[in-house]
């Protein structure tokens, strides 16, 4: 039995197996840099919320709960795709995580923990505020070997 090119099925996949590059630190040129991620998380939210909420949206909060949901997951997405797209981290897993509240006067803490080498990874956070809604985010930047 012959395995050339001619005798495999062209139906069947193919897997590609990717050996380990044994890189344990990033290029120069591919490090995490928090300033540039919060340039882009502060364009990101206040592109996305500047004018997007108003009084009656807030004053129907309850109601919108959907909505905001589903506008934190959209922020999200948007920052964790730009960061990708024009930081040049391509070793780095990117986790976003954004919160949105409103502003009654309130106090409220966001806090996170995490385990990593200080030497590669890294995060930024960013904050929009205006007189209806706070928003918080955070970008960690964790190396893959």
């Amino acid at each position: 039995m012959s395995l050339s090119g001619a005798d495999i099925d062209p139906g069947t996949k193919t897997i590609e197996v990717f050996l380990p590059t044994y890189r344990l630190k990033p290029e120069e040129n591919e490090k995490f840099y928090p300033s540039k991620a919060k340039l882009i998380m502060t364009s990101v939210l206040e592109e996305e919320l500047r004018d997007r909420i108003d009084e009656k949206s807030v004053e129907d909060w309850a109601d919108f709960g959907d909505e905001f949901e589903s506008l934190t997951k959209e922020i999200s997405d948007k920052i964790k795709q730009k960061c990708k797209a024009e930081l040049n981290i391509p070793r780095y897993k990117i986790i976003v995580q954004v919160t949105i509240g409103q502003m009654k006067n309130q106090g409220v803490s966001v806090g996170s923990r995490c385990l990593w080498d200080t030497a590669t990874d890294n995060y930024a956070s960013a904050r929009f505020q205006n007189q209806y809604i706070w928003a918080s985010a955070v970008v960690f930047g964790i190396y893959t070997d």
